[in-house]
């Protein structure tokens, strides 16, 4: 069955037949952060912390500072108040005369470098503090008590810099100029500059030397042309393989396997893309709080390069807890706990547990219960696979049925590339289900098997790249003597256009069908298709949209097709917005006749944050049930797909 997730905050549905309203589910991703003040901390934000005092100043001087600058240039102005300490800290107390001095003579440094980030190589920085400039300052100076400090910092930028003539030399000779943005006529910029040497460095390491590096990186300026003269020079170094791998910084979890894990086998052609994705790949275990993967100076006897990998173990343990409520499904309350490395190769279990509708119902065998037991081993078939194993036991009460489910599952996933994956298993499944057809028990065997293939470049806020999967589950239900299976597939596609590709288009579509049975009632009610809710159709209530029978009972389908289209706009680097239409259709039928098409509409708002963006979304069906439900609340935590 193809179900929505439960999103991570809420997911609330609004009705006709009663308001309601969401309290966000608090999710703790690792243990609780708890202060003397009684604060505590989640996804990095503080909760009810008390106002912390200041480190103490000795002996505070207060100053007032006066930075201008004659251009009228506000994207300078603003670099040269992010580049001035005296500007950032304008509000808080030096330690001492000496130590205001200090600080103005390190913010003259800083604006000249910020001068040469604009390509601006002729300019003058000039600091007085207390009306005498700072190199006439005594070395202990005295400043009047009992008034702030008077500082003026005067900037002349000068003209801006262009290129001039740009050699590339060594073994970075004959390499083409606008592959490092060095144009002669364009802005020479210092920062331009600097990322053209590293990105030289960096493509001959692509080349398999591991010892390459800059000779020469000279920019000479020419006040009269207004000009800067650039000489470029590389040393790549012989070609090299990988060579021995050590590890270093483990306490619990076996090197031998961190080291096989990262796929950096010996003998490999050496490459800095390699090491990127062995130190993400490593990450993705989540039992390091840091990955350091660093090469030898030099190269090794046998003409290999050998490398160290450096890590720092985290916690081990974590555990979690959340809650929602809202007037038509009551209160619900989840929790988990984990164990990362379980036997030293990074090992997880993970046992979960929710309880939902409390509070609707005064029957406390009426409330939704849901448990499981979920262990993984990484490496179980070798770096490149993933062995999973599932207990799962469920006591559910949606529209469309209730229904008791014990599931035990098995299986492995085998990466074939950086951006395909295969995985297959079996499942066994017991479900006592009462729903449209009556009270039923159904005992499933099934083989699900899956192949994805992810391009996108950030899972959860992808702005460039597609994502396309496609699964089939045969099945066999063994108390009715009935095959059938079901086949789905789906893909999301991305565009970002505009600066910082600000603009995103995104779109997803959606294809199901289930084969075989005998009719629908010989499917399990959790095996059939539905659409609704904030995965799918949004504006639509989970699982509302399905075939009915005569007295509107929700029956499941045999074949589905939804389609949602975005338009992400980014307002701010912190705000966007983000109009969008879901549209889909269930059929009683294996080919989808298209007959009751339901379609969405709404806006969203999504605020960034480091562990993606915060997501909130209003909908309303185009098409509503009679006496269905009139809109929907979505909240969560990354892109709605």
């Amino acid at each position: 069955m193809r179900k929505q997730k439960r999103l991570p905050i809420v997911s609330v549905a609004y009705r006709k037949v009663g308001t309601a309203f969401a309290v966000a589910a608090l999710s703790v991703c690792g243990p609780l952060s708890v202060s003397d003040a009684h604060a505590f901390k989640i996804f990095g934000m503080r909760f009810f912390e008390s106002d912390e005092e200041p480190a103490e100043v000795i002996d505070p001087v207060n100053y007032n500072l006066t930075l201008t600058e004659g251009t009228g240039d506000e994207d300078l102005k603003e670099a040269l108040e992010n580049s001035s300490r005296l500007f950032q800290d304008k509000e808080k107390p030096v330690s001492g005369d000496l130590g205001l001095v200090i600080k103005a003579r390190d913010d003259r440094d800083r604006l000249l470098a910020a001068l040469y980030e604009q390509a601006r190589y002729g300019g003058i920085v000039g600091v007085k503090v207390n009306g005498q400039d700072i190199d006439t300052l005594p070395p202990d100076p005295v400043f009047p008590d009992g008034a702030p400090v008077p500082v003026e910092i005067t900037v002349t930028p000068g003209p801006v810099f262009t290129l001039g003539d740009v050699v590339l030399k060594g073994d970075a000779a004959g390499r083409t100029l606008e592959d490092y943005d060095l144009k002669p006529g364009a802005r020479a910029d210092s920062t331009l500059i600097i990322k053209a040497g590293e990105k030289v460095v960096e493509d001959l390491k692509e080349e398999g030397r591991p010892l390459a590096r800059l000779t020469d990186r000279s920019v000479i300026a020419d006040h009269k042309t207004n000009t800067v003269d650039v000489v470029i020079a590389a040393e790549g170094g012989p070609v090299a393989p990988v060579g021995a791998i050590a590890v270093t910084g483990t306490k619990t979890v076996d090197p031998a396997f961190v080291a096989s894990y990262s796929r950096l086998n010996g003998g490999k052609p050496y490459s800095p893309e390699n090491l990127r994705k062995a130190s993400e790949r490593l990450r993705t275990l989540g039992v390091f709080s840091s990955i350091t993967i660093k090469e030898a100076n030099e190269l090794a006897p046998d003409g290999t390069i050998p490398m160290t990998i450096e890590v720092s173990e985290g916690k081990h343990r974590y555990f979690g807890a959340g809650a929602q409520y809202s007037t038509t499904d009551g209160f619900g309350v989840q929790g988990y706990w984990g164990h990362r490395n379980l036997f030293g190769r990074a090992e997880s279990l993970r046992l979960e547990g929710s309880v939902n509708r409390i509070g609707e119902t005064t029957d406390v065998g009426n409330l939704d219960y849901s448990a499981g037991l979920l262990f993984a081993k990484p490496g179980a078939f070798g770096p490149a696979s993933t062995f999973n194993a599932s207990l799962k036991a469920q006591l559910l009460d949606p529209d469309a049925y209730s229904a008791t489910i014990f599931t035990a599952a098995a299986g492995a996933t085998f990466e074939l590339s950086d951006t395909d994956t295969i995985s297959g298993g079996g499942e066994l499944s017991w479900a006592d289900v009462d729903d449209a057809f009556g009270k039923n028990e159904y005992l499933t065997a099934a083989i699900p098997i899956e192949y994805v293939r992810d391009t996108r470049d950030n899972k959860l806020n992808p702005t460039d790249g597609y994502r396309a999967s496609i699964n089939a589950k045969p099945s066999y239900e063994i108390n009715g003597q009935t095959f059938f299976s079901s086949f789905e597939g789906s893909a999301s596609a991305y565009l970002g256009l505009g600066e910082e590709n600000r603009f995103v288009l995104a779109g997803k579509l959606g294809v199901g069908v289930l084969a075989g049975g005998d009719g629908l009632a010989s499917i399990p009610a959790n095996r059939r298709f539905y659409l609704g809710g904030g995965g799918t159709v949004r504006g639509y209530s989970y699982q509302e949209i399905s075939p009915r029978n005569g007295d509107d009972d929700i029956l499941g389908g045999r074949s589905y097709v939804n389609a949602s289209v975005e338009a992400r706009i980014n307002i701010t680097e912190k705000i966007g917005i983000v109009p969008f239409i879901d549209a889909g259709t269930v059929s009683a039928k294996t080919a989808p006749d298209f007959s009751d098409i339901r379609a969405g509409a709404g806006i969203g708002i999504r605020y960034a944050t480091p562990f993606g963006p915060i997501r909130l979304d209003v909908a309303v069906p185009l098409n509503a049930y009679p006496d269905g439900t009139k809109y929907g609340i979505y909240a969560g935590i990354g892109q709605s797909f």
